[in-house]
This record gives C-alpha cells, sequence and structure tokens, in this order.
C-alpha cells in the first residue's frame, strides 16, 4: 500500500547529501519513506524528503552497489533535520566486477564501472573492449579498440577524458599496427557512453560519445600488472592538505605473442609503450588548476616470410602458398598536454577554461614482395591425398610498396560553464581550434600473375625498322598514389544546453533541450545542431522509465574525409548531416530475489550529404564528396543483472539496416549482336550494337552489420568467492565487401563470414585488502590477482578482410585474411 506525503497535515523535513567512500557526490540515489514514495538525490547527491511529524518515520536510502541504509526519525512539526552519509559498497569481494551503476536514469549516457573495464578479457587489451559487448555497438576485430555505433565507421565517435576530445592516428590500416589506445583504465574514475541521443554539450560527430573522467586521489596507491602482453604501473598520490594531487601510468605493450598466431608467417616486432600523467593543484577554495600529458612511442616492424591459407568451397577447395621478401616499419609518435582551470564563484557555478595540444608524427614505410601460387586441393574423400595439391591453377607476383608520412598539430582552447539550480541545470561553451596538416603519400602496387613482369601495351620491337614509330611499352601498377598536401585552418564553435528535472503526482521527469552551431573557415561553412531528450518514470507498481531523445547531428569533415583514392584533397566538401529519433525504456525488477534490467532502444537516422567510403580492416578510405544519402534503422535489447548472486552479467542484441544511395553511381552495360554481355578482355565479339544504363540504387553501407549479440557472464564458485570466471561471448553477421577495381561502390555486396568469438579468463584473488596475511612477501600489498585467458576458445577463423590475386587467365580471387586464433595469456596484477 502507497502512502501520499501530501495527506499530511503536519510535516517536517530530513535533508542532506550523499558521497561514495572517495567523496565523490552520489546522483539519482533513493530516499523514500518505507512503504511511501519517494525522491532522489541531485547532481551533488543532495535531497529533500518531506515526512509526517510528531512520529517514528523509517527512511530507506538506496543505490545499485551500496548497501542499503535505513533511519528513524521523529521530528516535530516545521522542524528541519540534517543527514548526510557516505554510503559504502556491497561487501561481495566482486565490486571490480559490478557493470552498470544507476545514475540518472533519463540521460542518455550510461555509466559504465571503471574498474570492470580495466579488467575486462580481450586480445587487444584495450579499455574501450568493453564497450563491444553494449547493444548497438559492434566490432570484427578483435585487435583493434575501434569500434562502430549503429551503423556508423570509426570515425564517427567521440571520445572525451577530462573534457577534452581526443584524435586517432591517421594512417593505421591494421589492427596490429595500432598500440595503445589512449585511454589508460588504471586512471579512470568515471565513465559514461552513449549510442545516440547525446546532448548539444558534446561536439559535432554522428554516432557515439565516450566520456571518460580521470582520477583525483586522496592518499598514495598504486598498481602494477604484467602479462604475456606486456606491461603497466602506475602510482597516484595527494599532498597532507590534499590541495596537491598526482596521477601517472606508464604502460608497455607488445602484441608479438598475438600475432604469431596469424596466417603469415614471419617476424612481429611490435613495441608500444606510453607514459600519462594527471596532476591538480587547489590554489585556492574557488581555483583549481590541472594538468593532463600524455606522450606514446607505437613502432610495428614486421617481416614477412610464409603465408599458407586454405579457401574457397567443398566444390572448389585451393591453397594460397605465398612466399616473401622484404619488410614493413612503422612509426607513430603522438604528444598531448592540456592545461585546465577550473573556478567556482560561487556554489552551484563552475567556470573552466582549457588549453590543449595534440601533435602526432606518423611514418609507414613498407616494401613487400610475395611470391605466390594457387593450388586446387583433392577433395575426394576417398581418396588417399585427401586435402593435398592435386594440380596448379597458376603462380605470379605482387609487390607493394609505400613510403607515407604525415605530421599533424591540432591547438585548442575553449571556455566550459555549469550552473545548478533547485530544478535545472545550464551548460554552455565556446571553443577554438587551430589544425595543421602535412601530409605525404607515395605508395604504389601491381600484381603480375604469370610470373613475369609484362608491360601493358602489346607492340614490341620485332618488324621495326624505324625505331621512331614504335609503341610505348609501359608497365601498369595496379594502384599509384602520390601526392603532398599542407592544410592549415580554424574552427569556432560554442553550445547552450539546459536540462530540467521535476516531479508531478509522483511522477519524475527529465528534460534537455540544447543547441550547438560550428563555423569552418576551410569550407566557409556553419551548422546549427539543436537536440532535445525527454523522459518520465511513471508511478506504477513496476519500475518502468521511458525516454525520447532526437536532433541534428553533423559530421564536419576532418582530414580523412577530404582526400580520395588518389590522395587529392577536396576543400569543398560539407559537413555530413544526420536527422536521428531515439525512442527507449528500460524496467527494473527482481528476480530470485536479486536486481535486474531490461533496456530496449528503437532509432532511426536519416542522413544527407553523406560523403562514401571503403573499409579494408580498420583503414576507411573515402570518396572526398557528398554524393549520397543514407539511413540506418534498428532496435537494441540489454538485459543485465546478477544472474549470480553478486556478480553483474548482461545480453546485449541489436538489430540494424544501414543502407545508402549514390546519386552519381549508374553505369553502362553494352550488349553484342548475340545479345551477350560485353566483358572487356573476355567477350569474343566486343562490338556494341545496343546497351542500357543501370542504377544500383540502395545499397549497404560497409558497416551495415544486420545482426549483433554479446554476452559477458560471471561466476564464482560458492564458498570460494576469490576464484571467478568470466566469459565473453560475440556474434555478429557479416559486413559487405567487395572487389577492389575502380572502387565502384555498388559492387561491394558480398558479405564477409559472420564473426564468431569467444574469450575466457580465470581470476584468483591471491592477498585480499580486506583480510591480513603471513607471508612478509605479498603483506605490502593490498591487493594481488592472478588470472588465466584464453583468447579464442572454439578456434574459429574469422575474416578481416581479403586479399585480392590473379592466375594465368586473369581470373580474379578473393582470399580470406584470418583473425587470431587461440592464445593463452597470463596475467599477474598488484595493487599497493
Amino acid at each position: 500500500m502507497f502512502l501520499s506525503i501530501g495527506s499530511y497535515a503536519q510535516k517536517a523535513t530530513v535533508s542532506g547529501f550523499l558521497i561514495d567512500s572517495k567523496g565523490k557526490a552520489l546522483e539519482n540515489a533513493n530516499i523514500a519513506i518505507l512503504g511511501a514514495s519517494g525522491t532522489k538525490s541531485d547532481k551533488n547527491g543532495k535531497f529533500s524528503i518531506q515526512i509526517p511529524a510528531n512520529q517514528d518515520i523509517q527512511i530507506g536510502i538506496t543505490y545499485i552497489g551500496y548497501s542499503t541504509i535505513i533511519k528513524t526519525f521523529n521530528l516535530k512539526p516545521n522542524e528541519t533535520a540534517s543527514f548526510s552519509l557516505k554510503m559504502k559498497q556491497k561487501s561481495h569481494n566482486i565490486d571490480e566486477y559490478r557493470h552498470e551503476v544507476e545514475g540518472n536514469r533519463g540521460d542518455p549516457m550510461v555509466k559504465i564501472e571503471p574498474k570492470l573495464a580495466s579488467n575486462f578479457t580481450s586480445a587487444s587489451g584495450s579499455f574501450e573492449a568493453i564497450l563491444k559487448t553494449l547493444p548497438g555497438v559492434s566490432s570484427n576485430n578483435e585487435l583493434s579498440s575501434q569500434y562502430s555505433v549503429r551503423g556508423g565507421n570509426f570515425d564517427e565517435n567521440l571520445v572525451y577524458v577530462n573534457d577534452i576530445e581526443i584524435y586517432r592516428p591517421f594512417l593505421t590500416r591494421s589492427g596490429r599496427q595500432e598500440g595503445l589506445s589512449f585511454i589508460n583504465s588504471n586512471l579512470v574514475s568515471d565513465i559514461k557512453f552513449s549510442a545516440g541521443g547525446f546532448g548539444a554539450r558534446y561536439g559535432d560527430k554522428m554516432s557515439s560519445v565516450l566520456d571518460v573522467t580521470y582520477k583525483e586521489p586522496e592518499e598514495f596507491a598504486g598498481s602494477f600488472t604484467a602479462s604475456l602482453q606486456g606491461a603497466a604501473m602506475h602510482i597516484e598520490g595527494a599532498s597532507k592538505n590534499h590541495r596537491l594531487t598526482y596521477l601517472t601510468g606508464v604502460r608497455f605493450k607488445t602484441n608479438q605473442y598475438i600475432l604469431q598466431s596469424l596466417d603469415t608467417d614471419g617476424s612481429y616486432r611490435p613495441s608500444f609503450f606510453d607514459v600519462q600523467t594527471f596532476i591538480t593543484y587547489d590554489i585556492n577554495e574557488k581555483w583549481e588548476i590541472g594538468f593532463l600529458g600524455n606522450i606514446a612511442q607505437n613502432k610495428y616492424k614486421f617481416i614477412p616470410e610464409t603465408r599458407e591459407t586454405d579457401f574457397g568451397t567443398i566444390n572448389e577447395s585451393l591453397q594460397l602458398t605465398v612466399f616473401f621478401e622484404g619488410q614493413e616499419v612503422d612509426q607513430f609518435q603522438t604528444y598531448f598536454g592540456a592545461i585546465s582551470n577550473t573556478f567556482t564563484p560561487k556554489e552551484g557555478v563552475e567556470l573552466k577554461f582549457i588549453t590543449s595540444a595534440f601533435s602526432t608524427l606518423e611514418d609507414e614505410k613498407f616494401d613487400i614482395e610475395g611470391a605466390y601460387r594457387i593450388d586446387e586441393l583433392e577433395r575426394d574423400l576417398s581418396s588417399d591425398n585427401f586435402g593435398d595439391v592435386k594440380f596448379n591453377r597458376g603462380v605470379g607476383t605482387f609487390f607493394d610498396h609505400a613510403r607515407n608520412t604525415l605530421d599533424a598539430y591540432v591547438l585548442n582552447a575553449e571556455h566550459k560553464g555549469k550552473k545548478i539550480t533547485k530544478n535545472h541545470t545550464t551548460f554552455w561553451g565556446v571553443k577554438y581550434q587551430h589544425e595543421f596538416i602535412d601530409d605525404k603519400l607515395s605508395e604504389w602496387g601491381f600484381i603480375d600473375s604469370t610470373g613475369f613482369f609484362i608491360p601493358s601495351a602489346t607492340t614490341d620491337s620485332i618488324g621495326y625498322t624505324t625505331p621512331s614509330v614504335q609503341g610505348e611499352e609501359l608497365l601498369e601498377l595496379n594502384e599509384v598514389l602520390k601526392s603532398r598536401v599542407t592544410l592549415n585552418s580554424n574552427r569556432y564553435s560554442a553550445y547552450l544546453q539546459r536540462s530540467w528535472v521535476w516531479e508531478h503526482d509522483s511522477i519524475n521527469y527529465t528534460f534537455n533541450a540544447g543547441i550547438r552551431s560550428a563555423f569552418w573557415d576551410l569550407n566557409q561553412e556553419l551548422i546549427i545542431s539543436p537536440r532535445v531528450a525527454f523522459s518520465f518514470e511513471p508511478n506504477w507498481k513496476k519500475d518502468y522509465l521511458f525516454r525520447l531523445a532526437g536532433g541534428v547531428y553533423y559530421q564536419p569533415p576532418f582530414y580523412r574525409e577530404m582526400r580520395d583514392f588518389e590522395g587529392d584533397i577536396n576543400k569543398n566538401i560539407k559537413s555530413q548531416r544526420s536527422y536521428q529519433a531515439v525512442l527507449g525504456s528500460d524496467y527494473n525488477f527482481e528476480a530470485w530475489g536479486r536486481p535486474f534490467k531490461f533496456t530496449t532502444e528503437i532509432y532511426y537516422k536519416h542522413m544527407e550529404n553523406v560523403i562514401p567510403y571503403e573499409v579494408d580492416n580498420v583503414r576507411i578510405r573515402y570518396f572526398a564528396t557528398n554524393n549520397a544519402n543514407a539511413y540506418a534503422a534498428g532496435i537494441d535489447f540489454k538485459i543485465n543483472g546478477e544472474f549470480v548472486k553478486g556478480v553483474e552479467s548482461w545480453f546485449s542484441m541489436s538489430i540494424m539496416k544501414a543502407q545508402e544511395n549514390l546519386t552519381d553511381d549508374s553505369f553502362t552495360t553494352y550488349l553484342n549482336s548475340d545479345g551477350e554481355t560485353i566483358v572487356a578482355g573476355f567477350t569474343t565479339n566486343a562490338i556494341a550494337v545496343d546497351s542500357f544504363i543501370t542504377e544500383p540504387g540502395w545499397i549497404p553501407r560497409p558497416t551495415d552489420q544486420r545482426v549483433n549479440f554479446a554476452l559477458y557472464f560471471q561466476d564464482y564458485i560458492p564458498g570460494l568467492p576469490s576464484l571467478k570466471m568470466h566469459i565473453a561471448l560475440y556474434y555478429a553477421t557479416g559486413l559487405p565487401f567487395g572487389p577492389p577495381d575502380n572502387h565502384d561502390r555498388y559492387k561491394a555486396t558480398l558479405r564477409i563470414p559472420p564473426y564468431r568469438r569467444v574469450d575466457l579468463g580465470f581470476s584468483y584473488l591471491l592477498k585480499d585488502a580486506n583480510k591480513e596475511h603471513k607471508s612478509k612477501l605479498i603483506k605490502g600489498f593490498k591487493n594481488i590477482w592472478v588470472s588465466a585467458e584464453v583468447f579464442n576458445l572454439l578456434q574459429i577463423n574469422n575474416v578481416i578482410s581479403y586479399l585480392w590475386i590473379k592466375d594465368v587467365t586473369n581470373r580474379t580471387y578473393a582470399v580470406p585474411n584470418y583473425l587470431t586464433s587461440r592464445q593463452l595469456n597470463l596475467k599477474f596484477h598488484f595493487e599497493f
């Protein structure tokens, strides 16, 4: 039975604020009279609730992942009692495995537990790996930290660290080159993520936003991690008066062990290293200055030797064998620094001034020659030679050469503000950004299917008595890129957003409205982007919340979008525009006496001025023209909760369709007198007598992954919670691909096989901070974990891309490039 607070004649008030063990405000905690409706804490952890006077009233305070508080009050009429407390996390010895905290349910930004992100089992070891298990997020490359969201590509995702936008390398073309993600999971205190419908205070991208905040520690602590993939260490601390805090992390990664499982044998010598630091100093109670710095040195050296790949079908089983000469040497150096000044002139007002600089020096060099042979295998099951080479289809050679360099820096100066009042919060900001890019491209390649370098012209010297009339003979290269580009440009942007939170008739409402604008002096384009979101939490017996968000989202072109396949720059290119609508709900419920949440979101994106592109591994190559319209529509589901008591697990599934229509991709088909389609080099009668024009219409986008499923499940042995198991399972239908010739988008309607992968991890807590230990060797550590991880448990050969080769008949084969096979990783983690 529910009681109505408004029915009491005489009232009193209980107010206060809630914080966690680190002093951080707990937003959206539930505060209620037992058996009656209640209220929630605001962004500062503050709350106020009215209770009946002159009687014992029990107030309950709950927050996911924290112990419930029940307090009894007996107040006089109109009396106000102050009740503030520091809430404690539930003691299961498994806090690091919580997935999601409740936060503000009306906010499209989902909060993720940082400890879980740092302990997540993945071959890449990147912070972003956990995102790939969330609804709407997909990736078919375990070596890469990149991800696509609801039909967008890697470039359409915003990433912020401490309110500063982070950039990814430009020249990276495969996941094995990537190295370290910018975000160091050991330094993180707060994670927010949105797959769509985010507010105007976040930048101009069309897909998602990841907002990460680094710690401001209160005491000295640190950690050290070592595994077969590398090592990491961090320290943190604060001065005695807590005016100075420091946080520093060092990481070294080498995925040499993982890369040895690829189907190309050779010498892999990757070396990835970075140092990050975050320092804050309180000049006085109202002024804090901070510095965030990062230096990263990523080096990748590869000397291929041989490759053997089986492909084809049961009726045509083939084998490619390649013998290599040459090497690849890549270097990616990035430098980042930011200084922030934060002022709080009065309670509820925050003014932040940020200046930052980002610099990247990228160098890509390779000369790789491959002598290959294509063999057909014996497919007769009764033959003693089943699976062996039956006969040779052809031999050939390919050669790839590159000398690419890119130097770029981005300078920013911005102001961000926030004002919190009783019922609403206002955000505003202005930003200036200067960009400089110096790019030099020099790469070419050829494929010779006969084993000889044959010129493209058919003429020769036989029969010529006058050399001056002999035709010119050239060696034709299948791809040549030669360009040198230097760009200087400036961008200006501003935003204003207000959020309202109120309650009426025991129904909680949230409404966000904002607008942002941007101007780029290179193409003289001004964009204006309004965004709104509304949610309400009805006072039903079942705990539902409904959300509706939408707006206009732009994708201003950066350097990658401006450069076409020949390396030329289109300075007149315009921003891509997306009209988006998201309708969602979440339902909190209990099963087996434990909490669960079921979330659903339906979305639709209509896109204009779209810039078509192709994806090869993680390399995105744009057509550099606004010549397409597109759409993406789908539905996302997720259920998460304590399937095993005390630990969080979740299942997510996404169904999506993403297509585009190029306005200028029509083509002409020519017919001969026999009614046959004329194919150059194949049709004997090549005299055209008729023709017709075909409009391809709507075709799949490169990220059109129709079904995506992910599972993350955790368990522990009853009575021995120190021994834990966690498993991550992925399934995603195949992405579109097509032949590389002429880059005709309408031909990219073939599908890569589905991506299927299972990663399994076991961890054991050797030393618990809450327990005394007799061993002097480990007594000085708070926690010690040892973990064993099995990557690609089911040994599935997932395809990331294709190598295109030809035989002597000029027939082209798409040979799959497989990802990593089963590997074992051992990891030790020490906290002090």
